[in-house]
């Protein structure tokens, strides 16, 4: 644990006695984001965003997702706290996981030969699982936000974690922030943008009605066609470990056809974050008889709702339109919880404009912590985010 001491404030070293003395901010580093009190956490972190509740973060270190180290950075403003931006260790991601198809065919054989050259230590700032976040009551000042990088990068060393990534930020937050990026020799380029559908309608008939045409037909012929195939069935589940080792062998068949798989969920996070009472979810799960074929899980904060992670068995998942009814009935569930908006995962994009989704923009900072690979870096990884990037939003049908 450590802690920076940081004063802003600009005029004269000694204030006049009626001027209001200048802020004191700490930068303290915490081993986990559970040494953070959960009225404290509850307080900084959006409020509306599932993936930010702190039985997330608890399931994450259980578990071997990909992080193999956690910490947090805590922010104090003349004692009380007023931001924390969380940080996950990664020391050896597999490059072949996280590019796309064309990348991974050309490192396919350097990854067999010399697996080494593609483990690539790294260290991701905010949420490794959802948006990006310096969460906290606004802003910081400038000498505040350098302090923080500045802590983020001595961390990275001391842990020899190479690549530092702010992931999936908000364009406005890294703004925020880029003074002291910028200073510390980052670079930005645009990720992969999440999905997220503005909720508000009375019912889901509503939600509907407010389709244009031509989704709307869409919508209707794809429910009937599931309706049509009688021994399918869909519930809403509260409770729901006995399912999970059948829950994960249909996350493994969607996995298995996926382009990235930075974040592949092991069966002791889904455990864990079925047994913890600190997050409210739901599975929305389809059975052919007894038999769980399909399911999305739903988790819930606040007026926000996230379907984090779906299962298919593709054995029928495309004649009953599975994969758009399980969406639909998260949908409805979501509106008659009274959710604001509910997201859906950084995939599939058509079918999620086609339910109505916005593209939320997501960009990441990236530097490293040595003078030349930075530099490879600055040159290749836009350029290679940018062709992933159009790939994915580029139409399938």
């Amino acid at each position: 644990m450590s802690a920076e001491d940081v004063r802003t404030g600009g005029g004269p070293a000694r204030p006049a006695p009626d001027a209001p003395a200048a802020p004191r901010y700490t930068v303290q580093r915490l081993t986990s984001p559970g040494d953070v009190p959960p009225e404290v956490w509850d307080a900084l972190t959006p409020a509306d965003d599932p993936m930010w509740a702190q039985g997330v973060f608890a399931a994450m270190e259980g578990s071997a997702i990909g992080p193999d180290g956690y910490a947090c950075l805590l922010v104090r403003r003349d004692g009380h706290p007023c931001a924390v931006l969380p940080l996950s260790a990664v020391s050896g991601l597999q490059l072949e996981r996280v590019v796309g198809p064309q990348e991974r065919r050309l490192l396919a054989p350097v990854a067999r030969r010399l697996p080494r050259l593609t483990r690539v230590p790294m260290l991701f700032c905010g949420n490794f699982l959802g948006q990006g976040h310096l969460a906290g009551q606004g802003p910081l000042p400038a000498p505040v936000a350098t302090a923080l990088v500045r802590e983020v990068l001595d961390f990275a060393r001391g842990h020899r974690l190479g690549t530092v990534v702010f992931k999936d930020f908000a364009p406005e937050e890294l703004h925020a922030l880029r003074p002291a990026l910028d200073e510390a020799g980052f670079f930005t380029a645009a990720g992969l943008p999440d999905t997220e559908l503005t909720l508000g309608h009375r019912d889901f008939e509503s939600y509907l009605g407010s389709l244009p045409a031509k989704p709307r037909r869409n919508a209707r012929s794809k429910i009937r066609k599931f309706r049509a195939h009688q021994d399918l069935r869909i519930e809403v589940l509260e409770e729901f470990g006995p399912l999970i080792p059948a829950m994960m062998e249909l996350y493994r068949q969607v996995m298995d056809r996926a382009d990235q798989t930075l974040d592949v969920l092991d069966e002791t996070f889904v455990r864990a974050l079925a047994d913890t009472g600190d997050v409210d979810q739901r599975l929305v799960a389809c059975f052919e008889g007894d038999r769980l074929v399909a399911y999305l899980h739903c988790l819930f904060r606040g007026r926000g709702a996230v379907g984090t992670r779906i299962g298919l068995d593709y054995r029928l998942a495309h004649r009953a339109r599975l994969y758009h009814n399980l969406h639909y009935a998260a949908i409805e569930l979501a509106i008659s919880r009274g959710c604001r908006h509910i997201r859906f995962a950084q995939t599939a994009y058509e079918p999620k404009r086609e339910f109505g989704c916005e593209l939320v923009e997501q960009s990441y900072a990236i530097t490293h912590t040595r003078r030349l690979p930075r530099a490879v870096l600055r040159l290749l990884l836009p350029r290679a985010l940018k062709a992933a990037r159009e790939q994915a939003l580029a139409p399938k049908s």
